[in-house]
């Protein structure tokens, strides 16, 4: 491999630019390369970041083809994920994948078995996980302190926060709020405790606001869930309760907290979040762990750790260092396919009306 690491970008869009960003802040790194499947808009995104001399393509398998480049960002709105991550894993690159991971359950497993294949990195791209707080999260629910965890609570949430562009498109985005932030915040709880396998999934969507005109400019191609819920088992006899809204008529779904035989621990965000309207960026306010002390019911404040950086471009730092270093996935498959499992039952329970039980095969 070159001393720099050479990177093409996949899918031009809104999230390419920060993946941009974060490789021109990079000096190890050269992005080389750049496609889009609309004419001539992968060409002007290379151009504004100055990478004049970088190739730019209509379709992901020509930038795939070339054996100069070492790694990908893929960008693609959601129901491209799979393809785009195939096409470049089948080629001998390494993958940086946005989430969510692709559609469905069946594209997480084809995925993940092109990733085997290759003998090549892919990670999914849950830059929460970099936050000083999620990961102070995690080491408490680590250490034991809360004893057995058997309840999850998750919510993220707008009061009004529907975007536009192909994120309500059902043939490019497959999904709404589920696919747009209910992965976060999947992530955020699953990692939390160490990700167990999920077993059963009930859920139910709605599309109340985005079909409205009174609420949203463009009800007419709102094709898209904008409210989502879901009651989840887990191996090891855990429950997660989930919630997910781009619209509604409250100010946030619900807190994020963790029940335990020992101690319950809570994380607030910060109210009103116009742009999250939850803690799945990882912007959390307070964070409390209640427990009982001398026999008495007592909640103990924490201290917050405050990020002095930004986590996107650790995501992606990551990843590159992971490349250079031949390490590991840094947010693998193996951990997501869960997540993705969790998505995809949630869309066939909530048009089914009924419960769906999660296989995921061996792979």
């Amino acid at each position: 491999m070159a001393e720099k690491l050479r990177i093409g970008i996949i899918g031009t869009g809104g999230i390419a630019h920060s993946h941009a960003n974060a490789y021109k802040s990079f000096d190890d790194v050269e992005v080389v390369a750049g496609a889009d499947i609309i004419p001539g808009k992968a060409r002007k995104f290379l151009d504004e970041f100055g990478w004049t001399d970088a190739a730019a393509y209509e379709d992901c398998e020509s930038l795939c083809k070339r054996d100069d480049i070492d790694a990908v960002s893929i960008c693609t709105y959601n129901t491209q994920h799979a393809c785009c991550a195939i096409a470049a894993l089948e080629s001998g690159k390494h993958v940086l994948l946005e989430k969510p991971m692709c559609v469905t359950l069946q594209e997480g497993i084809d995925i993940m078995k092109a990733e085997k294949k290759s003998g090549k990195i892919l990670t999914v791209g849950f830059q929460p996980r970099y936050n000083n707080n999620c990961r102070k999260i995690k080491r408490i629910v680590d250490s034991g302190e809360l004893g057995k965890v058997y309840y999850v609570q998750i919510g993220g949430s707008r009061r009004r926060g529907i975007p536009g562009r192909t994120f309500i498109d059902a043939d490019k985005a497959a999904f709404g709020a589920i696919g747009d932030l209910g992965c976060y915040s999947l992530d955020l709880s699953l990692n939390s405790i160490g990700y167990p396998k999920p077993l059963t999934v009930s859920a139910y969507t709605s599309d109340y606001f985005g079909k409205n005109p009174k609420y949203y400019s463009e009800a007419d191609r709102f094709s898209v869930d904008d409210f989502s819920a879901a009651f989840i088992r887990l191996e090891g006899d855990i429950i997660l309760d989930y919630r997910m809204a781009w619209a509604m008529h409250m100010d946030i779904c619900s807190d994020f907290v963790i029940l335990g035989t020992d101690a319950g621990l809570k994380a607030t965000a910060p109210h009103p979040n116009p742009l999250w309207g939850s803690i799945i960026s990882g912007d959390i306010s307070g964070l409390y762990i209640m427990h009982d002390k001398g026999g008495e019911p007592v909640t103990t404040q924490l201290s917050l750790e405050a990020t002095n950086y930004n986590i996107f471009t650790m995501k992606v730092r990551d990843f590159v260092d992971a490349v250079k270093t031949g390490g590991k996935a840094p947010i693998p498959t193996s951990q997501i396919i869960y997540n993705q499992a969790i998505i995809d039952a949630m869309v066939t329970s909530a048009k089914e009306r009924c419960e769906i039980r999660i296989e995921i095969p061996e792979i």
